[in-house]
C-alpha cells in the first residue's frame, strides 16, 4: 500500500516528505489536528464566547494599601444589567448579556433572527472587614472598576513578637 494515499489531498505533511514511516502515527496526528481545528471556536460554559451566550469576563483583583480593587471586562453589557452585592464579607458581581439581531431582505428572500443570552456571576471573599459605605463602582467603555476599602476598625493591629533561643 502506498503511504501517500493516506494523506488528505492537497495537504503536504512530513509523511509526504518521507520523514514519517508509520502510517498510523501520521493518521493519528491528522485526526487530532482535524478535531482541534473543528472545535477551536467552541467555548465551554464559563468561557467568554461573544454571541454564544456564555460569559466569563476577565477579572483582575489587586490588593492596595486602602483595600481591594476589582476590574472586570464586560464588553457588550449595559450598565443596567450589572448587579453588585455585598453580604457576609462576600462581594458578588452578576451581569447579564442580551443581544438580538434581525435582518430581512425581500429582494434576496431571506430573514435572519439571531438571539444570544448569557449570564455571569463571580463571588469574591474579602480577606478583611470592608467599609461598606465607601465601596465605589464605575463603569466606562465596557470596563467595571470596583474599589472596596478596608474598615477603619479592621485595620491590622500588629504586635512585634521576639524570638528567644534556648
Amino acid at each position: 500500500m502506498d503511504i501517500k494515499s493516506l494523506i488528505p489531498f492537497g495537504r503536504p505533511t512530513a509523511l509526504a516528505r518521507g520523514a514519517e514511516t508509520d502510517p498510523f502515527t501520521a493518521m493519528r496526528r491528522e485526526m487530532d489536528r482535524v478535531f482541534e481545528d473543528f472545535t477551536r471556536d467552541w467555548s465551554l460554559p464559563g468561557t467568554y464566547a461573544g454571541a454564544s451566550g456564555f460569559l466569563s469576563p476577565k477579572v483582575n483583583v489587586a490588593e492596595t494599601e486602602k483595600g481591594i480593587e476589582i476590574t472586570a471586562e464586560l464588553p457588550g453589557i449595559d450598565e443596567k444589567d450589572i448587579d453588585l452585592d455585598l453580604a457576609d464579607g462576600v462581594l458578588t458581581l452578576k451581569a447579564e448579556h442580551r443581544a438580538e439581531k434581525e435582518e430581512k431582505d425581500e429582494k434576496r428572500q431571506y430573514h435572519l433572527v439571531e438571539r444570544s443570552y448569557g449570564t455571569f456571576m463571580r463571588r469574591f471573599a474579602l480577606p478583611f472587614e470592608p467599609d461598606a459605605e465607601k465601596i465605589t463602582a464605575g463603569f466606562d467603555k465596557g470596563v467595571l472598576k470596583v474599589e472596596v476599602p478596608r474598615s477603619p476598625e479592621a485595620e491590622p493591629k500588629g504586635k512585634k513578637i521576639t524570638v528567644n533561643g534556648h
